[in-house]
């Protein structure tokens, strides 16, 4: 059996033998791609995501270009539970905004919050928490990264928050409220070893003016050498200050089981603007003080029900008719 081979069942044995819930042995970033996964960071997990980034936009019918430069992040932190993080993220940009209708053309400089955002994400539905007759095979590779039909039924998580618009925020109508909410609903499957499918749908800015409507599909794949992925991307999005289909491309390095690095790309299809945009990242996790909520594989039900709970129901039965039905 080839190393890798050996290397890709020892790592599916640590994972299915027991269920951590959220929490993973290597760092669970959302970068770079611009959708986000349905499980959390895991209980008492600090997580931060950051990078830089350009964008070029032309607009054909305006006659106008924009060469901006920014910086995002997102800070995430596992409370109370492994299903459950609350997130502070945004996006703030620098850029230069020319109006060729005149001659000479009229440059201005602006800089704001493209996004500001606090909110709490929490994992209704995780699939991956095994039976016994879920166990890896230990003497087939192929069977333990073949495709099945069943690896397609999601993990399902939710996001509820809240955007923050500043003060003459050049970005935004100045009758833009100060708070709006925001949500989305995230699944994710995994399949064939080391393919992850995330999509997403989000309703932002909910009560204000220029309400949006987006979507993000993302797939992802793990390289022989499982310190590298790719991504590749398509995200919609419909609202009245801005409508474009997107692409983007790239991928990431673990440098180590909590430290990532990423870079990508991506492109519009439309004129109105024309968009070319790329940027790096690294993301980062302080995992000192997660303790492992480790269900045994024989304690863990099919249907993803917490054992303790289970436990509780049967003695309850038992004190009603003094049988317990397993």
């Amino acid at each position: 059996m080839k190393t890798t081979s050996f290397l890709t069942i020892l790592s599916f044995l640590l994972c299915t033998s027991a269920a951590f819930a959220q929490y993973t042995d290597v760092i669970n970033s959302n970068r770079p791609g611009a959708s986000v996964g349905a499980y959390a960071v895991g209980k008492n997990v600090l997580q931060f995501e950051t990078g830089m980034f350009v964008d070029f936009q032309e607009h054909k019918k305006l006659n106008t270009e924009v060469d901006a430069f920014g910086i995002d992040f997102a800070l995430r932190y596992g409370l109370f539970k492994e299903q459950l993080e609350i997130r502070w993220e945004g996006a703030y940009q620098f850029d230069t905004f020319t109006s060729n209708t005149t001659i000479p053309p009229l440059e201005f400089n602006r800089n704001g919050f493209l996004s500001h955002t606090i909110g709490a994400h929490y994992m209704l539905y995780d699939p991956y928490l095994k039976s016994e007759s879920e166990k890896p095979n230990l003497y087939s590779w192929k069977a333990n990264n073949s495709f099945r039909w069943k690896d397609l039924i999601p993990a399902i998580g939710i996001y509820a928050g809240a955007n923050f618009v500043f003060t003459d925020n050049p970005y935004f109508p100045r009758t833009e409220p100060s708070v709006s909410p925001k949500v989305t609903l995230s699944t994710q499957s995994h399949f064939a070893g080391r393919w992850v499918f995330v999509s997403n749908i989000t309703y932002d800015r909910i009560t204000s003016d220029s309400k949006e409507l987006s979507y993000i599909l993302t797939l992802t794949h793990a390289f022989d050498n499982p310190k590298w992925s790719a991504f590749v991307e398509h995200q919609g999005i419909d609202s009245d200050i801005y409508a474009d289909a997107l692409f983007r491309a790239g991928g990431a390095y673990l440098v180590g089981d909590d430290f990532q690095l990423d870079a990508y790309v991506g492109a519009g299809v439309k004129n109105t603007p024309t968009r070319v945009f790329a940027g790096l990242g690294l993301s980062y996790r302080i995992d000192a003080w997660h303790e492992d909520e480790i269900i045994p594989i024989d304690e863990q039900d099919p249907n993803g029900e917490d054992p303790k709970k289970k436990k509780e129901k049967e003695l309850e039965k038992f004190e009603d008719d003094g049988n317990i039905n397993n």
